[in-house]
């Protein structure tokens, strides 16, 4: 081998804010508070604000290497913690307030942060937690002064705190490899497992993230994060934009249609992304009002699969292309991204589209994908043959923080714990996760499928299929419904509505109304249906 004799410059968090404010110094960022005036300004802006909250932290006594917790939702103070704590060498705990306390306790304690900045409304929340947290030794609201409320933890004001600092800072040069955010899994089982991302993977993957391949941002793009900071890093979006030059609108913690249309409309958004909860919400808004779409052009949709009616209802509808996203809080989050090629457009426009709606995305530069069976033995990629899918790459996770060994295996593969599919074009369709594929008489039912297809009938909000304990075929699928209100569905006419679409012995046994449980993070709570309605076929 002979070494390169290119410059070695290390990828940091802090390059991305620098750049940003270099390049792009106007473009705008506008953000909600919490019960504050609407706020805004720029790129340099907020590289003057994060260099007051770095000076601010130092003088907390935050060193390198510490962790320090933010409880916060999608605000430009969060934002500047995002390049303020890991700009001098911290690392920034987003903690996700809609754990259960136990819950958000133990990834606090097992963080071992010392200071806890949150925002306004969650100061109840944060009194209930006080006495449980046993290294928090400083508290800071994220407010203004005239918005401020100390409470019983006696919590310091953000804007107070960094008024006296100067402006801007000196941000060291760090090892690429080091800490910068501590994301943790949502816990469905068991404790919630942190993610250490280092400043290498959030820059790699806000580079592969940016390309015409997956988001595809210009400076002329306004991007809106719906999926929460404190999330996987809002799927990487606050440092996508700032490295594209897109102008950055943050919702605060207002995700309801009413309030996310009106951002789009007054402040040009072309570009959000979300849980499909949320987008639920908004379709449900537009037809209510008879709205249209405004500016906005592309809708990236993860965290769990997209139903092609949501798909199909933007696109023919409001003109906003769908763009399907696979991915997880250990892989940056982003794995893949459903976006056209040459190969599936030859297929005529009413296939390609097709495949657009119905896979979660198509493989990136900079991880790489791999289906197995059950011996471990790789599966084809016909479209055809599911396997438990399994990932690499510079954004992906190698051990969990605080544990031993390493979460992958001897060749560097970490398990999903997803099945999938994936075809000769390099296109993954996630059929289900390990833990909820129903095996039925010896054959797999995918409630994936299943969930997309119900949730195309008429009146349904929301689909949710589980598999229960059955005493002739081992399990069977169970289907709870969540109707939009004021619509009249019937279990007959779901049904019906299923038969033309999936195979029969697919049906589900049953087809429940109930309010469908979400997780912290949105997504459906299946442990919870299952533990409700474990013994609903028994008899």
């Amino acid at each position: 081998m002979i070494p390169g004799l290119m410059q070695t410059t290390p990828l940091l968090v802090s390059g991305v804010l620098k750049y940003a404010a270099t390049a792009h110094p106007r473009r705008e960022i506008v953000s909600r508070a919490i019960e504050e005036p609407l706020w805004r300004y720029d790129y340099a802006g907020l590289a003057a604000r994060a260099g007051q909250a770095a000076h601010a932290l130092r003088r907390l006594g935050v060193a390198s290497g510490d962790r320090v917790t933010s409880l916060a939702w999608n605000t430009h103070r969060h934002l500047e913690l995002f390049y303020a704590a890991p700009g001098f060498g911290a690392v920034l705990h987003t903690a996700n307030p809609r754990l259960s306390d136990d819950q958000l306790a133990y990834t606090i304690n097992h963080a071992a942060s010392r200071v806890l900045l949150f925002e306004r409304n969650l100061l109840a929340q944060v009194e209930r937690l006080a006495p449980r947290l046993e290294r928090v030794t400083t508290y800071v609201m994220l407010a203004s002064a005239a918005a401020h409320l100390p409470g019983a933890v006696d919590a310091l004001c953000y804007e107070t705190l960094i008024a006296g600092e100067p402006e801007g800072y000196d941000w060291p040069t760090l090892d690429e490899n080091a800490g910068a955010f501590l994301c943790y899994t949502s816990g469905t089982t068991g404790d919630p497992k942190g993610v250490l991302y280092s400043h290498r993977a959030i820059v790699l993957h806000g580079m592969g993230a940016g390309l015409a391949s997956a988001f595809g941002f210009t400076p002329f793009d306004v991007v809106m994060p719906c999926s929460s900071l404190y999330h996987a890093t809002a799927w990487g979006l606050p440092f996508v934009a700032p490295i594209c030059g897109a102008k950055l609108v943050l919702p605060g913690d207002r995700m309801d249609g009413a309030s996310l249309h009106e951002l789009i409309a007054q402040e040009g958004v072309t570009f959000t992304g979300g849980v499909p909860t949320i987008w639920t919400m908004y379709l449900a808004y537009l037809a209510e009002t008879g709205q249209r779409a405004a500016t906005l052009k592309r809708v990236m949709i993860g965290g769990s699969a997209v139903p092609r009616a949501m798909a199909e209802t933007f696109k023919t509808r409001y003109g906003v292309e769908t763009l399907q996203i696979w991915g997880m809080t250990e892989t940056c989050p982003l794995g893949v991204v459903a976006t056209p090629t040459p190969a599936i457009a030859a297929l005529g426009e009413e296939e390609a589209q097709e495949i657009i709606w119905t896979r979660q995305g198509r493989l990136q530069f900079g991880v790489e994908l791999k289906i197995v069976d059950e011996q471990g033995v790789e599966c084809p990629w016909d479209g055809a043959t599911p396997g438990a899918l399994k990932v690499r790459g510079p954004w992906v996770v190698r051990r969990y923080f605080r544990q031993d060994a390493d979460a992958t295996d001897a060749e560097g593969w970490f398990d999903t714990g997803d099945i999938a599919t994936i075809d000769a074009n390099g296109f993954m369709r996630i059929t289900d996760r390990t833990k909820d594929v129903i095996k039925s008489g010896g054959e797999w039912i995918s409630s994936i499928d299943l969930e997309n297809a119900a949730v195309g009938c008429p009146g349904v909000r929301i689909a949710a299929v589980v598999g229960v304990p059955h005493p002739k075929w081992e399990e069977r699928p169970l289907l709870v419904i969540e109707a939009h209100e004021g619509h009249g569905v019937t279990k007959d006419a779901v049904l019906e509505f299923l038969s033309a679409r999936v195979v029969k012995w697919w049906l589900p046994d049953d087809v429940l109304f109930d309010a469908v449980p979400l997780t912290s993070t949105g997504k459906i709570d299946k442990k919870v249906l299952r533990d409700r309605y474990r013994d609903r076929l028994a008899g």
